[in-house]
């Protein structure tokens, strides 16, 4: 690395440090934003917004106590996520002291070494499996355990952490925003909107297939670069010596014995993956069900593996405490949510917005509820909170302006699309701590994919306007 980027990395502040200065200028814009709110009704068992209730309401400053408290308030809001996290972490540090995934992966990396196709098809299937994860029950949380076991891999194939936790975040992100099935956000927009449930299946997997299309794309076009010199990775550095402190540069050694005890365990991981799967598509768990099965999973994995009690237990504290940075990061970035709610300014902002919605045309307003959209994912960036709050007044605005409801509702999908590099989104700063990634390296890394996803977002909204989609 050169000097001048050197100097360049140390004037760059560190992700503790930008959420704070982020905390910071939330607090300072409460005390000039006036606070405001809609009346809210229950609809289908959901609270949402009524439109054209706006009134102004008095704002509630937050000052410098306020601010020193949110972190904390943060803390109690993301308390799930963050439990999850820690005892997520606890019960892959218990499957990582059986050794198994080691031996795994030095099995994969020799057969990598000689198999073509799956040199081709590692970061494309992988991918698709997470956005498809994400399109159809609302993959987000669930992307968290798979850091731990992505970027690994990837180091030991001759990747970096970039590409290890680009492939979970960007592909469930995907999907996730560009939905066809996904009860999440595209449900619960279609039942405010009064629009038949799932209707519409169609351009939305085309908007699906296409969107998955450019990441792979993207992803794929950085590692052939990568390839070609690995010193282009904003982590060269650092994964540099991971691979060494971890013991990648040895993943050929032929005395890294897969054994018999390191299949059952992986057997067991797996098992517990699709578990995962079934218990969130059939049974609707959430991350308290979730965290008990990964659980459940450690004790179990720490015991085929012939871990003594005592050992997996210190594995799992251990596991635990590595997080604690992540747990950190997670509830600054709910306390940015936390300032914003407590001022009364999230609803001034969305009725601010709403006027620059109409448009002579409806292509150009349905691309404004975009921009507008992915504004206020940046304050609300979940899915089933984001349509409770602003499809109510979405709905009708988009008749006033000409656009189809199914059209609105496919806005408000995109704007998710910021959830890849908003840095107040709990999951993205944690998976991005988990995987030892800064997120300005990530963001600067990042930004051509969000430009071009706004470009095409543009796109896909000119059809629906063209052939009346409802």
């Amino acid at each position: 690395m050169t000097e001048q980027k050197r100097k360049f990395r140390l004037r760059v502040p560190n992700t503790y440090l930008l959420i704070f200065s982020l905390l910071v200028l939330i607090a300072a814009l409460t005390w000039i934003i006036p606070g405001g709110k809609y009346e809210r009704m229950l609809l289908n068992g959901r609270e949402v917004v009524v439109p054209n209730s706006f009134k102004y309401v008095d704002s509630h400053p937050q000052g410098i106590f306020d601010l020193f408290i949110s972190p904390l308030k943060g803390f109690v809001e993301a308390g799930l996520i963050i439990g999850f996290v820690l005892i997520v972490g606890g019960a892959f540090n218990v499957l990582a002291r059986t050794d198994a995934i080691n031996s795994f992966i030095n099995k994969l990396a020799k057969a990598y070494k000689t198999s073509k196709l799956l040199q081709n098809l590692f970061i494309p299937v992988l991918l698709l499996m997470f956005s498809l994860g994400g399109a159809t029950f609302g993959m987000n949380e669930e992307i968290i355990p798979f850091v731990l076991i992505i970027v690994p891999i990837c180091l030991a194939l001759g990747y970096d952490s970039i590409v290890g936790v680009a492939i979970p975040l960007i592909g469930a992100h995907i999907g996730f925003a560009s939905a066809f099935l996904n009860p999440f956000n595209v449900g619960i927009a279609q039942g405010i909107a009064e629009v038949p449930l799932f209707s519409g299946i169609g351009y939305r997997m085309i908007c699906w297939a296409v969107s998955t299309f450019v990441a792979i794309l993207f992803l794929l076009w950085y590692v052939n670069r990568l390839k070609k010199n690995p010193r282009i990775s904003p982590m060269y550095e650092e994964d540099e010596i991971r691979r060494k402190n971890e013991h990648f540069d040895v993943i050929y050694n032929n005395d890294n014995h897969f054994s018999l005890k390191h299949k059952a365990v992986l057997i067991t991981f797996v098992l517990s993956l699709v578990l995962l799967v079934v218990g969130v598509v059939e049974f609707h768990w959430y991350i308290e069900e979730i965290a008990g099965m990964f659980f459940i999973m450690g004790i179990v994995v720490g015991i085929i593996g012939g871990l003594k009690s005592d050992d997996l237990i210190k594995a799992f504290v251990d596991g635990a405490k590595d997080l604690v940075g992540t747990a950190l990061i997670i509830a600054l970035a709910r306390a940015t949510l936390v300032l914003s709610r407590d001022a009364n300014i999230i609803d001034t902002i969305l009725y601010g917005l709403s006027p620059y919605i109409e448009s002579s045309s409806p292509i150009f307003a349905s691309q404004k509820m975009f921009i507008v959209q992915a504004i206020i994912n940046f304050f609300v960036h979940s899915g089933s909170g984001q349509a409770a709050l602003t499809m109510p007044i979405m709905a009708p605005l988009s008749d006033l302006a000409g656009v189809t409801r199914q059209t609105a509702i496919l806005a408000f999908q995109f704007g998710e699309y910021t959830n890849i590099i908003i840095p107040t989104s709990a999951v993205t700063m944690g998976a991005l701590s988990m995987a030892r990634v800064p997120w300005d390296r990530w963001a600067k890394w990042v930004l051509p994919l969000m430009i071009v996803l706004f470009i095409l977002g543009f796109i896909l909204l000119i059809p629906p306007n063209l052939f009346g989609w409802h």
